[in-house]
């Protein structure tokens, strides 16, 4: 490390986490010269299978964290769901750049929500639940449609419980209700569009915010992102700088992805933030001046930013499981604007991210035209059609959440 906190070439970057976003960070990691160590439960992750070392440990092991610390120079985390203590411990002991502070918030629904409120952020209205009675007055002062959250551990729709009708409530299982468990009940949002913005910040302060995209969920998983998102100028504008002032007000080092909710009026909600390089950000790779990954390295040892301009139109895709039959056998006919990344697990589970593929392309409609023939993923619907294509109303000078 230089005097003015800069880690170079030839040094050991430490991730706790060796998923797919881990894997993705070394392979572009290797090209700006770095060695890596991974600690993760699994023997077999995707990130041990490009990295220099791999130390198999839960997160919440102590000594699995020191032996990290021992063989790394600089140590990062590659998503929220890591005990912030372990983190905290680490800090005492080797530069953490991404601290812990941001993690102890966004590790925890009600933190967050609270974060965004102070920071003067809009978010979809929400009560504290505790029990089954908090949760009756929570549906009556907000009304039903709601959904019920846990505050810790869900992504990807786990975690969530949908409220549409009153035996909806009745029908939650007693014991999900107790003294250790807090969750928080949040009003229905009826947005016309996901929308999403991936920051970069650096332990300087530099700041650069990638393209506003639109994204498209199945099932609570994201299945597609569309680059750049099809949304008014100003919109698209309002939600960067948005994302931007997310970004800042947390004085976040790395990345931070903000999820916002588009409203007819053209208002932008934040739906949730997740500190680090984010599955709507995976177009990067193919489609950017430099990918999510490399900023994020970039942000946290202390090098300057790069451009995230769009160089090319893109639409991603995640490959789940169940894609994995009809992708292998598609694999060999791909067309060469279809660029495929495979993360290297071994079980193809249902609703499992396998990989994703980037479809480079002019214009959005020759990408979608493109995936439906492809013959992997259900096409499109109309509804889902329309989500992507929804025009909210026009505003002139349109702020976030204003």
């Amino acid at each position: 490390m230089s005097k003015q906190g800069t880690w170079l070439p030839g040094q050991t970057i430490g991730i706790l986490g060796g998923g797919q976003l881990g894997r993705m960070l070394i392979l572009e990691g290797r090209k700006m010269g770095y060695r890596f160590v991974t600690l993760d439960p699994s023997e077999d992750c995707p990130g041990s299978q490009v990295a220099d070392d791999h130390i198999v440990g839960a997160y919440d092991d102590l000594h699995a964290a020191q032996k990290l610390a021992e063989q790394a120079d600089v140590i990062v985390y590659e998503f929220e769901n890591i005990d912030p203590q372990v983190v905290q411990y680490l800090e005492r002991i080797k530069p953490v750049p991404q601290g812990s502070q941001l993690l102890s918030i966004t590790h925890n629904r009600l933190y967050e929500k609270k974060a965004l409120e102070r920071a003067g952020v809009p978010v979809a209205p929400y009560r504290i639940v505790q029990t089954i009675e908090d949760l009756n007055q929570a549906v009556k002062k907000l009304g039903i449609p709601g959904v019920l959250k846990s505050t810790t551990g869900g992504y990807d729709g786990k975690g969530q419980w949908m409220i549409r009708t009153l035996k909806d409530v009745e029908q939650l299982p007693a014991d999900m209700f107790s003294e250790e468990r807090l969750y928080i009940f949040e009003q229905f949002v009826p947005f016309i569009k996901e929308v999403s913005v991936v920051v970069a910040r650096s332990t300087m302060g530099e700041v650069q915010a990638f393209p506003a995209v639109v994204n498209l969920h199945r099932h609570h998983i994201l299945h597609m992102t569309i680059a750049p998102g099809p949304l008014e100028k100003e919109v698209a504008q309002a939600a960067e700088e948005l994302a931007i002032r997310v970004a800042e007000q947390l004085q976040v080092v790395g990345l931070i992805a903000v999820e916002m909710f588009l409203l007819p009026d053209g208002k932008l909600w934040v739906n949730e933030l997740a500190p680090r390089p984010h599955n709507s950000g995976h177009y990067t790779l193919d489609a950017c001046v430099s990918s999510q990954f490399e900023q994020f390295l970039r942000a946290v040892l202390g090098l300057p930013l790069q451009s995230p301009k769009l160089v090319t139109p893109a639409v991603m895709i995640n490959l789940l499981g169940e894609h994995c039959p009809a992708f292998m056998t598609k694999m060999a006919q791909l067309p060469p604007q279809v660029k495929v990344h495979w993360y290297g697990k071994k079980d193809a589970k249902r609703g499992r991210k396998m990989g994703h593929v980037t479809i480079l392309v002019d214009r959005m409609e020759e990408a979608l035209t493109l995936a439906d023939q492809l013959g992997i993923w259900p096409p499109l619907t109309e509804d889902e059609k329309q989500a992507i294509i929804a025009k909210c109303k026009p505003l002139e000078g349109v702020e976030a959440g204003k």
